[in-house]
């Protein structure tokens, strides 16, 4: 015979176990030089820019 629970898990101790499961919001910070919101330390998908002075093409 395969093991079984004791108990049946409650709700709130369900909800206490999965507390930290939920997915969190991306930081985003405002392009220095596009304006608009990016994620931080990530190239700007609008512009290609990154934060120490360079650009990267973007493929199309």
């Amino acid at each position: 015979m395969g093991a079984l629970p004791k108990r049946k898990i409650s709700k709130g101790r369900k909800g206490r176990r999965r507390a930290h499961n939920s997915l969190k919001k991306p930081a985003m910070v405002k392009c220095p030089k596009c304006g608009k919101a990016k994620r931080a330390h990530f190239v700007c998908a609008f512009c290609g820019y990154y934060g120490d002075g360079s650009e990267l093409k973007k493929n199309k």
